[in-house]
């Protein structure tokens, strides 16, 4: 369920790790570099005003910058954490998203609805 937004998750953040906006843009550039995605300090000021959400690319972005969980800095209540993943893992979790990716929007709606009955039968949701 989400509480929150990108603001004020940003604005958490910089209180708890005492960061500017500034340092913030700082911590995301390696990021931005290897992913070819470009950042700047109005793109940072309009996220922690909230004028404006991130979209995806640069949500990701800042989540490795900050080691944060997307989700919740979109202000799901999820844990702030980034699950970080063994080589195996990722390779599993590729390779069920690209598959999924070439099912038809039906096929996919029944492979969720299993997947939401196996984790209500797990007690997970």
């Amino acid at each position: 369920m989400k509480k929150y937004n990108t603001s004020d998750r940003l604005h958490q953040i910089m209180n708890e790790r005492n960061l500017r906006q500034i340092d913030i843009l700082n911590l995301t550039i390696p990021y931005c570099e290897k992913y070819g995605v470009k950042m700047n300090k109005s793109d940072i000021s309009q996220y922690v005003s909230g004028k404006v959400e991130p979209n995806q690319d640069k949500l990701a972005i800042l989540g490795m910058a900050l080691n944060l969980n997307e989700a919740w800095l979109m202000g799901y209540d999820t844990p702030p954490r980034r699950k970080t993943l063994s080589s195996t893992e990722a390779k599993n979790d590729f390779e069920l998203v690209e598959k999924f990716s070439m099912l038809s929007d039906s096929d996919k709606e029944l492979v969720l609805n299993l997947i939401n009955s196996l984790l209500e039968k797990a007690g997970l949701i």
